[in-house]
Order: C-alpha cells, then sequence, then structure tokens
C-alpha cells in the first residue's frame, strides 16, 4: 500500500480527492432540488466564482512562504472604491486606466503589507489584521460613508463590462471576467512550477532558515509575494465594482475568510512549501458550489453556511497534518530512493 501512495504526489491526490468532492456535492444537491444542473445555474456559478478565484490566487503566493494575508478583503473594498469614486468624478475613463488605478492601489498596500512582515518582522497574522483594520478605516474616512451608487458610474462599468461575452455553447456564457480569472489562474500555476521565483517561494516556505542558508533573499522573496497578493486584491476589487455596479464600507468584508477557506481546503499548507495555485482554485469551486447551493438554492441561513466553512476548514487542515503529511514523507522517501 505504501508503494501505490508513494507513486502519486500527495498534492495531485488531493486535488483529485477534491475533484471527488464536488462531482458528490453536486450528486447529493441535484436529490435535493429539483433541476439543480441547468445552465442559468453554471452561469451564476462562473460569475459567482471569479472574485474568490482570484483572491484564492494571490493568497496561494503568500501561503507557500508560510505567511498569511487577512487584508485582501479590505484590499477589495478600498480599490473598488477608490476607483468607483474616480470615475463617478470623471466618467470619460478608459476601462484600461480604471483598471490599472486599482491594480496599482492593490500594489501599494500590498508592498505595506510586505514591508511590515519582511522587512519589520512583524508575524503576518498580527500585521495583516492590523493593515486589514488601517485600510477599512482609510476607506472609511475617504468615503465618508457615502456609497458609490449605481446611476454615479459610467455605462460601461455597469452593464457593459460585465456583460461582455467572449462566445456561446449552447447557452453556456463564457465572460471576460471568467476569463480573467482563469487567465490569472493558469499564469501563476506556471509561475510555480516553472520559474526560479516559483522555486523560491517554495524552499523559503518549507524551509526559511535552509533557504537563506543557500542564499535566498528571503525577505525580498517573501516581499514580492505580498505585493503580488495585493496586485491580485486590487484586480478583484475592480472586478468587484463592475460586476455589482456599486461599492460602499463594507465592500470585500468576509472576502479574507473565503479565500483562505478555499486555500486551505485545495491543499495549499498553512505551513508553507506546498500546495497550487490549481488546487486552490478547486477550493474555491467548492465554496462557491457550497455558498450558491446551500444559501441561494436550500436557503440556509448564511450563518450556518459560514459554521460548515468553518467547519471544512478545521477538517482540512487535520487532514494535512494527519493524513497529507505522512503521504508526503513517504512520497519524498520514494524520491529519494529513486535517486
Amino acid at each position: 500500500m505504501k508503494k501505490i501512495y508513494s507513486s502519486f504526489n500527495p498534492d495531485r491526490i488531493r486535488e483529485l480527492f477534491l475533484v471527488f468532492l464536488i462531482v458528490l456535492a453536486i450528486g447529493l444537491f441535484s436529490i435535493q432540488i429539483p433541476n439543480y444542473i441547468n445552465i442559468s445555474f453554471i452561469n451564476r456559478l462562473s460569475s459567482s466564482l471569479v472574485i474568490i478565484g482570484i483572491l484564492a490566487t494571490c493568497q496561494t503566493m503568500v501561503f507557500i512562504t508560510r505567511n498569511f494575508d487577512l487584508s485582501v478583503g479590505s484590499i477589495v473594498g478600498i480599490s473598488a472604491y477608490i476607483v468607483g469614486f474616480q470615475l463617478w468624478k470623471i466618467p470619460g475613463m478608459h476601462p484600461l486606466v480604471a483598471l490599472s488605478l486599482a491594480i496599482g492601489i492593490g500594489v501599494l498596500l500590498g508592498v505595506i503589507n510586505g514591508a511590515v512582515v519582511s522587512y519589520g518582522r512583524v508575524p503576518a497574522v498580527i500585521a495583516t489584521i492590523g493593515t486589514l483594520a488601517i485600510f477599512r478605516t482609510a476607506l472609511t474616512i475617504y468615503g465618508r460613508s457615502l456609497p458609490i451608487m449605481t446611476n454615479q458610474l459610467p455605462m460601461w462599468a455597469v452593464e457593459g463590462f460585465t456583460n461582455i461575452v467572449l462566445f456561446k455553447f449552447k447557452g453556456l456564457e463564457f465572460r471576460l471576467i471568467f476569463l480573467i480569472m482563469i487567465s490569472m489562474v493558469i499564469i501563476f500555476q506556471l509561475v510555480l512550477s516553472y520559474t526560479k521565483f516559483g522555486r523560491q517561494l517554495y524552499a523559503v516556505g518549507s524551509n526559511p532558515d535552509a533557504a537563506r542558508i543557500a542564499g535566498f533573499a528571503n525577505y525580498r522573496i517573501v516581499f514580492l509575494a505580498y505585493v503580488i497578493s495585493g496586485a491580485l486584491a486590487g484586480l478583484a476589487g475592480f472586478i468587484s465594482l463592475v460586476r455589482f455596479g456599486s461599492a460602499a464600507m463594507q465592500t470585500g468584508i468576509g472576502l479574507e475568510f473565503a479565500a483562505i477557506t478555499a486555500v486551505v481546503i485545495g491543499g495549499v499548507s498553512n505551513q508553507g512549501g506546498s500546495g497550487s495555485v490549481f488546487g486552490a482554485f478547486l477550493g474555491a469551486l467548492f465554496v462557491t458550489l457550497l455558498e450558491i447551493s446551500l444559501y441561494r438554492n436550500l436557503h440556509v441561513s448564511e450563518f450556518w453556511v459560514d459554521a460548515a466553512l468553518g467547519i471544512l476548514i478545521l477538517i482540512a487542515v487535520i487532514a494535512d497534518y494527519v493524513i497529507i503529511g505522512k503521504l508526503r514523507k513517504v512520497w519524498a522517501q520514494r524520491q529519494m530512493l529513486d535517486r
């Protein structure tokens, strides 16, 4: 049995098991909900997946370095609001300029996070809880607690951007925002798998002391991970603005919890050094599927949905320590023997 386990990368085993859980969940919900799988549901699922999928990607980059970013929800909120405010004041702003502004805001806030964690040596949880509150307070002061409404935004930001359908197939709509999310997943999965920077991220997260002795610039690597996280959160803020056609002080609240849930369920270890963007994407798909099915279709209370996600996090963390951890050791031993 051990030989069978050692023949597969433990991360791939976990991803395959998550695919099985997604299929199982769809089967169970199909029994409970009449006409559960239909074109409308699939289109709604793909649209709802976009923001959490992007945030799961950015959270993965930080998680792999053995850190956290609990401020991504606030970055989404502040980037969405500032861009919305500028579009209100300058309605002729080009969409690409607005997109660049949102990403630029995310980069700036990511620089703050990265500097505090990597160079300031403040524990990531404490640092990003602090910046979560600071960014949210800055948003409240900047916006004076006033929301940006649909009638204050240009038409392309309300109806045009999110309604861009690249192509249709028997009613299934492949929207631009979904393509953007998939592109981010593919790009950063390739970065982690095939670039020097990706290998450095894994090395720093797996064993920071060994990485430092090997000559890796640990502080710079962690700093860049936070900058990337901020940039992707800014992108998610822009998509949030154009998808919902509004921005308020509450925009983005709770998204950090959903992103962490997706990442942990997707097999990215909170101890760093393992996991993949693809696994985090599967985790995001599973979380979005549960939220839509439980909350919108079965009308389960939002509090119970949050409780269910919390339980999933605990199960995923325990499984990572007890099961996946042992599989990683067996797999590593087999790799050593093969060499």
